[in-house]
């Protein structure tokens, strides 16, 4: 499970102060802010402390990173089976077009561009609705001609509204037919629910994620099968390049836990075998003493609309140990916080195991997770490794350092147009760090790991509602704990007022600022977006008989402010009650109606006034980030160190990865 800012959890639960306030700034000589373009940002991170590892260390990141990298075409192909395509389009006309790049349309065409770049694809990486060139058709075949190209029917799928609209349809009356992932081919969401059904055994206590890491198509003999993506198979050439680096960085592992799951995923990627997989993630999560870490794989399935198969996700990553020490306090006090959850003991685990969180700094991002990057992260997902041999948790630190940053010199303010008062301003500024990571620490270390299903309950019950339901459970579970007198006591927060500054941001976000990230008349489409609006308007309806949120208006502006947070933490605590039951049961159309009634539908007058509001700010909803480069320094032939190099040209970056890494 990820947590994002707009990804990140601006996805998250959104700190003000640290996820939407993002525009340059300077750190010495140090310029976070890249590039400006749609509604998106790009920025760069620093890699701190790179220098104090060993030249191993940083042998086994550089071919880790590598390996990352290679991936990328997969995320490009399951997006939309015509991304892949459209890029290398895109790529030849930035590379050898000779014409005019001063006119408006070229720059218009370079936009439109960046933004495919930014998605991985001809769809929204966040709404998921399919986005278009504001040059002309025209122009568009104009430029495809002076390069050699001439292909009708590409211009066809880049400019008709009506072919793939969305990359994942929620609301169609098919929605396995009407979403463009290219997770399925020529079948109906009954023929693949009944491949699955065939394939499951309730009773298997270690079930296997069927489908995880394949595509269902139907040949024209009628039979409904998988193309399984290993070598040989389905993505075999990418697969390929990732297993030649994977080997490589074996050879400067850290230890022999990390060698063993290494050779594991390798026959993974060979085979195509699940309970491979699955032990490659058991060894993965028994790995607690290495200093390097990496995430190589088909992890998470938010983009599938069945919430059963996986996008192809990369990040290679190490320890900060100092920033550690919060996440080990709270792993350690892990069992306390499950005796003590609001929820219904049937569904609490009896004894929590191998709960695992750290601080880290990511060297590379890749996949699904670049350039829009997760802040926090809780893997692996399959329910029964979690119950059994637990999880492990990050934060990560330099991505969310780089938007804190970044909006320290911001000339406008999210914080200071859309809060009611001094007091929550002032609150924010005080506390909005330190709580926006604890609820983010909470998500990630606790959250997604608390809990158990029944013994008759399939991990695909909630099907389509699954991915939302889950990060509405350990949003609760963040919101529930960051304001319990357990913190203080501990030394996580300083005291008990602390905990205001994340419930009064949640809220506001939830409830109305996250919605500037939403096209006007659009309904509310990601799963962490849904997340957060199904908790703050559950909350906002059922305290409305106290008060508990009140919304206000002041000079035709609007505002939600929390009058009571004693109330509000108890309307949490119902919430995460309930959300665990229906995940634990299995409630489909408990969680349906939850999802349905709360998180998906948009107030149109507040939406249009947040839009107004957001704009006249000159801000960016989305963020993302261009990677630091990891450079082999020689004395001959032999390589003595690596260097950093921070790259400062988002359409150079992925000018050079489309050279470099490119294998469908």
């Amino acid at each position: 499970m990820i947590t994002t800012v707009g990804l990140a959890a601006a996805l998250v639960s959104c700190s003000e102060n640290a996820a939407e306030k993002e525009t340059a700034v300077q750190d010495g000589t140090f310029k976070y802010l890249v590039d400006e373009f749609a509604d998106l940002k790009i920025m760069r991170y620093q890699v701190p402390g790179w220098d104090d590892l060993t030249l191993k260390q940083k042998k086994y990141v550089y071919h880790l990173a590598e390996a990352a990298k290679y991936g990328r075409d997969i995320i490009w192909m399951q997006n939309c089976e015509e991304n892949l395509r459209i890029r290398k389009v895109l790529e030849n006309i930035i590379e050898n077009y000779a014409g005019d790049r001063t006119c408006e349309e070229w720059a218009k065409f370079e936009e439109y561009a960046k933004r495919v770049f930014f998605s991985n694809g001809i769809h929204h990486h966040y709404a998921e609705d399919k986005f278009y060139p504001e040059c002309s058709q025209d122009y568009f075949s104009t430029l495809m001609n002076a390069v050699g190209v001439d292909d009708s029917e590409l211009e066809y799928v880049i400019y008709d509204p009506s072919v793939y609209p969305a990359r994942k349809d929620m609301h169609a009356d098919d929605i396995v037919a009407a979403s463009a992932v290219n997770f399925y081919e020529n079948v109906t969401r009954e023929e693949v629910d009944a491949l699955y059904a065939s394939m499951v055994d309730p009773e298997d206590k270690t079930p296997v994620s069927y489908g995880l890491n394949s595509r269902v198509v139907k040949g024209a003999d009628g039979v409904v099968r998988e193309e399984v993506y290993k070598v040989g198979g389905l993505y075999g050439p990418a697969l390929e390049k990732i297993i030649a680096e994977l080997k490589k960085a074996a050879k400067y592992a850290e230890n022999d836990t990390q060698k063993a799951y290494t050779a594991d995923l390798i026959k993974y990627y060979q085979t195509g075998d699940l309970k491979l997989w699955d032990k490659y993630n058991i060894q993965w999560v028994k790995d607690t003493l290495g200093t390097i870490d990496y995430v190589n794989g088909f992890v998470e399935d938010y983009n599938d609309p069945l919430g059963r198969k996986a996008t192809w996700e990369g990040l290679v990553n190490y320890k900060d140990y100092e920033a550690s020490k919060r996440t080990e306090l709270i792993s350690e006090n892990a069992q306390w916080f499950e005796d003590n959850s609001p929820v219904d003991a049937r569904f609490k685990k009896p004894q929590v195991k191998g709960v695992t969180a750290k601080v880290i700094n990511v060297a590379v991002l890749a996949g699904d997770c670049y350039p829009a990057a997760p802040i926090g992260i809780n893997l692996p997902n399959a329910d029964w490794i979690r119950r059994e041999h637990g999880s492990k948790s990050v934060t990560i630190a330099n991505l969310t350092s780089a938007y804190s940053k970044a909006a320290e010199e911001s000339p406008s303010s999210m914080l200071s147009e859309f809060a009611w008062s001094q007091e929550e301003i002032d609150l924010q500024k005080k506390y909005g760090d330190i709580t926006g990571d604890l609820h983010t620490d909470l998500h990630e270390c606790l959250g997604h790991g608390s809990g158990q299903l029944l013994p008759t309950t399939s991990p695909n019950a909630l099907g389509e509602y699954s991915s939302a339901l889950e990060e509405t459970r350990a949003d609760l579970f963040g919101l529930y704990y960051i304001a319990d007198p357990k913190m203080v006591e501990l030394g996580i927060l300083p005291d008990q007022e602390a905990y205001k500054a994340e419930y009064a941001s949640f809220i506001r976000n939830g409830i109305f600022t996250q919605f500037t990230r939403v096209e006007l008349g659009k309904k509310n489409m990601e799963a962490h977006m849904q997340n957060r609006k199904l908790i703050a308007d559950w909350c906002y309806e059922k305290g409305l008989a106290d008060n508990v949120i009140e919304k206000k208006v002041r000079d035709g502006k609007t505002y939600f402010v929390v009058n009571d947070y004693e109330a509000l933490r108890g309307l949490f605590g119902q919430l995460l009650a309930e959300v665990q039951r229906i995940k634990s049961e299995g409630d489909y159309e408990a969680g349906k109606a939850l999802i349905e009634t709360y998180a998906v539908n948009i107030d149109p007058e507040l939406h249009k006034e947040v839009k107004e509001r957001y704009a006249a700010l000159n801000l960016k909803p989305y963020g993302g980030f261009l990677n630091p480069e990891i450079v082999p320094v020689k004395k001959g032939l032999k390589v003595v160190d690596y260097k950093i190099v921070y790259a400062d040209s988002f359409l150079n970056q992925m000018m050079e990865y489309g050279k470099k890494y490119s294998t469908l």
